[in-house]
């Protein structure tokens, strides 16, 4: 047999025989993209949301399976998407929360011993509708130049098509995440707890942790230290400190953190009573709830290679992120010290009370997808809880 011959699992897979269906994305401010429909066929309404691009190599699953992207079209930068297919265990979450994708080239076969399933079924299972073989680039440079803005995809051709008109009111009638709580579509109903997994036990009580949107992988990463308590996004702190927690998780989320007013009174009430941790959406309310001011950035930061230094060490951690919203540093003033900075744009990517009480960050730590780089502020928090618990216990530390 030739040594370019295809083994036998590949050549039994089959290749698609169906022809593609047309598909065409159309933005708020009218330009027009045609592709090649995938995913689910709608059911005669358009696929609408904000259309935002991530800059990710890997990890689509996770992108697609993010609670943060709530709201969102996701158009990937990366040309060839779905090589791997999807694996159940690397969801981020029990549902796909984004509205759409967008991808330049969905791969024909996927080759993976781990999949279960392709990508285009995936989407399919999940409800999603998309578009391939889009001129992802030409999206890309009206992104970054215009922003991101609301639009809408679906078929153009078959039983199901829309038509480019209603594609067009589609978009025109897409709200966005400006001033809409997504928060409350993605958060969990019912408080539900994590078993600690060790190495390290923390006491006297849990972590508990608000759920905006709330990845898998940073459960992993608590549970590394101890038991978690996760709690709707809506939870009195008279709650939350009803179960003695030993710190408190502020999760990442989607969508404008000023609409989740409800969760900015509760921090207001943790703060000084216990160790407090955010991350992304979190690490916004948090910098709400000391009274500073939030801004929306005109393309926002998703991918996992963004450049962040750490003003303490001076060294530079690459870090994956998703959020469009951010906090605006010189409104820390008094209240907090920047930690950390976006070395793209300056943004601020980390904050520090100034009576060490709490902290957080605008990238995600977890890395799911993404580099690992600063996976050590989840030890960060175990050791100002453990500063904490010292101090609180008879005779201090």
């Amino acid at each position: 047999m030739s040594g370019n011959a295809p083994s036998a699992a590949t050549a039994t897979r089959p290749m698609p025989t169906t022809r593609p269906v047309a598909a065409a994305l159309v933005l708020a401010d009218g330009s027009t993209f045609e592709g090649e429909h995938i995913g689910v066929v709608p059911e005669g309404q358009p696929a609408s949301g904000e259309v935002v691009f991530n800059t990710a190599l890997t990890g689509y699953q996770e992108v697609i399976t993010d609670p943060s992207y709530a709201g969102q079209i996701i158009s990937f930068t990366y040309p060839h998407i779905g090589n791997y297919g999807t694996v159940p265990v690397d969801s981020e979450s029990r549902a796909a929360f984004a509205r759409g994708i967008i991808v330049r080239d969905l791969a024909r076969r996927h080759s993976n011993w781990r999949a279960d399933r392709s990508l285009d079924d995936f989407l399919v299972g999940h409800g999603l509708s998309g578009i391939a073989g889009l001129d992802t680039r030409r999206l890309t440079r009206l992104l970054r130049a215009d922003g991101s803005m609301p639009g809408a995809l679906g078929p153009i051709e078959g039983p199901a098509a829309v038509d480019m008109a209603a594609l067009r009111q589609a978009a025109a009638d897409e709200p966005g995440t400006d001033g809409v709580d997504l928060v409350a579509q993605v958060t969990t109903p019912e408080p539900y707890s994590v078993a600690h997994t060790g190495p390290r036990r923390l006491a006297p009580g849990p972590i508990v942790a608000f759920d905006f949107g709330i990845k898998t992988t940073i459960l992993e990463h608590l549970a590394r230290i101890g038991r978690v308590e996760v709690v709707p996004a809506s939870t009195p702190a008279a709650e939350v400190l009803g179960r003695r927690p030993s710190g408190v998780f502020l999760s990442n989320g989607p969508g404008d953190p000023t609409e989740v007013g409800y969760a900015v009174a509760a921090v207001r009430e943790l703060l000084g009573q216990v160790p407090v941790f955010g991350i992304c959406l979190g690490h916004q309310i948090l910098s709400l709830a000391i009274g500073a001011e939030i801004v929306k950035l005109p393309f926002g930061h998703h991918g996992a290679n963004h450049p962040v230094r750490d003003l303490a060490t001076g060294g530079v951690e690459i870090t994956s992120q998703n959020h469009n919203f951010a906090v605006d540093a010189t409104s820390l003033d008094g209240r907090a010290e920047v930690t950390h900075v976006n070395l793209n744009d300056g943004v601020c990517e980390g904050m520090r009370l100034l009576d060490g009480s709490a902290f957080s960050v605008q990238h995600h730590p977890e890395a799911s997808p993404g580099p690992h780089d600063s996976a050590y502020l989840f030890d960060r928090f175990a050791d100002l809880i453990d500063r904490r618990a010292g101090a609180a216990a008879p005779g201090g530390r």
